[in-house]
Order: C-alpha cells, then structure tokens, then sequence
C-alpha cells in the first residue's frame, strides 16, 4: 500500500503525488530547445522528485545523465584535480547503474581514474564531454541536483564557464555538446560570479550567464493536490470531498510541497485514532485544521526535547536569525499590519525569499503560506513573553 512521502524523493509506485507529467513535458520543451538553465526552488520543494520523473521521461528521447553533487565532500572541490576525479568517479557509477557510453570513453574515464600522479584538468574533461556528445547515437542530456554543494567553490565556476564554452561553440561553431545541461539547487547559479583573473579583484563575470529562464510552477495546484487524494480515496474509500480538503491544503500551504505532503501524512498515520475514530471523520476541513496544529507543534515539542526538530521550521527561523533588522521589519508586518516593501536587489529578502519564506504581493513583502504565518506569529509572540 502506498503511503505519504517527506523523505528524499517520492516514487509514484511506492508513494501518494501530484502526476508531475504536465511539469516534466512543459520542462521537456527547453530540453528539446537545446536550452542550459537551473531550476531553483526552495528546500523541499520537490526539486528532486521532479528531477527523478523528469530523467525518466526524458530517457525515451535522450541519453541522461543524472548526477548530485551532494555526496561529493569539500576535498572534492579543493582544486581542478580533485573535482575531475570526484566527477569522473561519479560517472563510474552511473554506468554501473546502466548508464550507456561509447567504450573510448569508458577507456578514458577508466584512465583518469587510474592515476597515480597529480594530474587532471578540466580541459581533459571538457574534451570528453566533447567527444561523448560526437560519439554517443542519441544526444545527452546532463542534470546535475544539489549544486548548492559546489557554490562556493571556484573549480566549480570553472566548470560551469567550460560548460558555457562548450555551449557556445554549439552555437557558433557546431561543435559537439550536450544537448542540454540542468543544474538544480536553492541557490541560482545564472548569478554567481567569478573573477576573471585572480589578480583581478573587481573584474568579475557570470560564468553561467547563457542558462535560460526557467518559469514554469513548481507549486501544487489545487488540481494536482486533488488528483494525489483521488488516488489515496480509490485505495482507502473514506468518503472525503477530495476537491474541498484540496482547496483546504492548498489554502493552508500555497502549495509548497512538502507542506501538502506532511499535512496529509499527519492526517493519515497520526490523527487516527489518537484524534479521530475514523478516516472518514479525519478527511475533512476539520481534520485539515488539527494537522496543521500538530505541524506547527511538534518542532516546539521536539526542542524541548533536545531533539531535531522539522528541518524546514529550523532553516526559517535559523535565517531570520542571521538577519535581525528583517526579522524586526517582518515581525512589525506580522503583529502590527505594516507594510514592506518589496525589494529585488535587497540581499536579506532575497535570501528569504530565495529560500521559499517570502514572496512579491504586489510588491511588497508577504510570507510564503499561511502555515510559515502561523509559525512566524507564535515564534513572534513567544519572544514578546520573555520580555
């Protein structure tokens, strides 16, 4: 029996989600544009899982080669040498994992690997990529999840300005390239920058300033969330109206999620029968409301109890930490109805918002969901009570 999933990456046979197939075919266009761009979302937004449905589908037209960066430690990014080789091995198991490749550059990676000297450059496997894309009978496609790992890191802004020369000389000169190249992660890469040189110390450029824009919604539509409850009623038979308590969730969640998926999670492994005596009486607006209760409670709960608390409340919190004068400004909209102006280029509600806690209502500062308003109040007037 499927069952809600907050953990990593949802897969549709094993768990209750949104059908991502509209997302990923929408997505599928700039593949098929040759388009480079990021997709940037939030923590928790379902960036994963739509890389993993999106590698699937894609797979029927392309050659994809799915990658994260997030099991590559900082040693791995500590100079040209190391990142070929951490990349390079990661590849390795991809083809372990059925990953096709002409046998030249399986030889070739086999070779990198095998070095005993203090050699690798990034030119080496700029040539490889090249030479895969010539050889390769479909053309590849190369999605790379978690990069915020390598953000900081200046042998990952080489890589990217050698992924953005390669796509030029597709452009200009037919050279041989992927067909596209997706980065995802929190942070924007589109707006990193590098220096030119390292003696130049205000010289600096984007070295991924040819990604393309990437506007399509990541947030689940009340049609979405109703289809995912459709599913989960076909199974249980609890007579909810699966069309309101969608409405309900996306009222509650603005459609982040992970929001949508730990509400109904609660609903379905912790309000029956602690709360409620049936399923049918826990699938209403009612049950809904007791979810997000227990949501908001359970971070306070754990703290209390030395424990981990829900990572996303932790990272919300911690944020409006490291920027006091926004907190005051958010907590003054919050308690006392001002104003906020929205602010593009301000650094503190970028950062907020990069992380999915804020956002543009007709140019000024709204928080995200009613459930981040929640927690926001309460955190709010607790620290009013220790005054």
């Amino acid at each position: 029996m499927k069952r809600f999933n907050t953990i990593a990456v949802c897969i549709p046979s094993k768990h209750y989600m949104v059908d991502l197939s509209e997302r990923v075919e929408e997505i599928k266009k700039l593949v098929d544009d040759g388009k480079y761009f990021t997709i940037n979302r939030a923590r928790q937004y379902g960036k994963t899982t739509t890389l993993n449905a999106l590698q699937q589908y894609l797979s029927k037209a392309y050659e994809v080669v799915s990658l994260s960066f997030e099991g590559i430690s900082q040693a791995g990014f500590k100079d040209e040498r190391s990142f070929v080789r951490a990349f390079c091995r990661k590849l390795k198991r991809e083809l372990r994992n059925g990953l096709s490749v002409p046998e030249d550059i399986e030889n070739q990676l086999n070779e990198i690997l095998a070095r005993t000297e203090n050699r690798a450059e990034l030119d080496e496997l700029s040539d490889l990529f090249e030479e895969w894309c010539s050889e390769s009978e479909r053309k590849v496609v190369l999605l790379i999840d978690e990069v915020d790992t390598a953000a900081n890191n200046q042998v990952f802004l080489d890589f990217l300005a050698c992924l953005r020369d390669s796509y030029i000389n597709r452009e200009t000169k037919s050279a041989p390239a992927f067909q596209s190249v997706i980065l995802a992660g929190v942070t924007d890469v589109k707006h990193l920058k590098a220096k030119i040189r390292p003696e130049d110390a205000h010289k600096v450029n984007s070295p991924w300033n040819i990604a393309a824009d990437f506007d399509i919604e990541m947030s689940l539509s009340v049609v979405g969330i109703k289809g995912m409850l459709d599913e989960y009623e076909a199974d249980h038979h609890t007579g909810m109206d699966t069309a309101g308590i969608a409405a309900t969730i996306r009222g509650y969640t603005n459609g982040y999620p992970y929001l949508v998926s730990r509400i109904c999670q609660i609903i379905d492994e912790k309000l029956i029968p602690v709360k409620f005596d049936s399923p049918h009486e826990a699938w209403t607006d009612y049950g809904v409301d007791e979810a997000v209760k227990r949501l908001l409670s359970e971070t306070a709960v754990k703290r209390l109890l030395s424990e981990t608390g829900n990572t996303l409340f932790d990272s919300l919190t911690g944020k409006l930490f490291n920027y006091p004068e926004l907190k005051q400004k958010l907590r003054n909209v919050l308690l006392h109805g001002e104003t906020l102006a929205w602010l593009p280029y301000d650094h503190e509600q970028q950062q907020l918002y990069i992380y999915g806690f804020i956002r543009n209502n007709h140019n000024t500062v709204a928080i995200s969901n009613r459930v981040f308003e929640m927690l926001l109040y309460a955190h709010f007037i607790g620290e009013s009570d220790k005054i």
